[in-house]
């Protein structure tokens, strides 16, 4: 059985995590080398950086935060935020990223998926999907949310699947921050099409939260407000996890 992976989330914006609602309403977290640290020693499976100004600024990714957490985290990590080339994949994993994650140009240019994945190997491609519920179905935004672009979210991960992606990182916008826990139905409704692991993110206010996003079908739970402000630890997460019956990584 594949053991699930717990991941803290980092947020950045200006060289400074930050946590929001909604993708709005940002607080400072901390420093992103400092906390990628605490969560390598803490036992975190992976870690996922994601720079969310980046596309919405039209500058490229903060390449030089990268390669210093690289030096200071020896476990998976990826990164998103304004990659918008396959260059940018192979500066990133010199940098030290082991995943790289994609969101806007990927939708605006689908066969990025599949050069990154012939290039680097579909482990390392992630493809980032934001989506809000309209009505009874879910769209995905790009541009760090700001942009409508029509797409049908299950729809697109199908095919992001079948471009070559490893994973997708689901994340519900209307959830994000709110700490009412992850969109299940959303997560049912994708992972349930894909043969490649769903990462869930959204909503994370307690621990069940985590066991019920696993238990709607995800194969990695995603989370950033508990650990940054350190109402729990990844060793209650995974401890937790466990005595629910849900095999987890040491």
């Amino acid at each position: 059985m594949i053991k699930t992976r717990i991941i803290p989330c980092l947020d950045i914006k200006n060289g400074r995590v930050v946590k929001g609602v909604n993708f709005g309403n940002l607080v400072d977290a901390g420093s992103p080398i400092y906390q990628a640290e605490f969560y390598y020693k803490e036992g975190a499976d992976e870690i996922c950086l994601l720079d969310i100004s980046a596309s919405i600024e039209k500058r490229e990714i903060l390449f030089d935060i990268v390669f210093e957490v690289s030096k200071k985290c020896f476990i998976p990590f990826s990164v998103g935020g304004g990659v918008s080339k396959i260059e940018d994949f192979s500066r990133l994993m010199l940098c030290g990223a082991d995943k790289v994650s994609v969101n806007s140009a990927a939708i605006i240019n689908p066969e990025l998926i599949s050069s990154a994945s012939n290039k680097f190997g579909s482990q390392a491609v992630i493809i980032a999907i934001d989506v809000k519920k309209k009505g009874d179905k879910y769209e995905v935004f790009s541009n760090g949310g700001t942009k409508s672009t029509g797409l049908n979210a299950v729809e697109w991960a199908v095919k992001a699947q079948s471009m070559g992606a490893g994973e997708i990182l689901l994340t519900s916008m209307d959830m994000d921050g709110t700490k009412n826990g992850y969109d299940l139905e959303l997560i049912k409704n994708i992972s349930s099409k894909l043969s490649i692991p769903v990462i869930a993110s959204g909503g994370v206010g307690s621990l069940n939260d985590l066991k019920n996003g696993i238990n709607s079908g995800a194969s990695a739970v995603l989370a950033a407000s508990i650990f940054h402000f350190r109402e729990y630890t990844i060793k209650q997460a995974k401890d937790f996890l466990s005595k629910e019956g849900i095999e987890v990584r040491n």
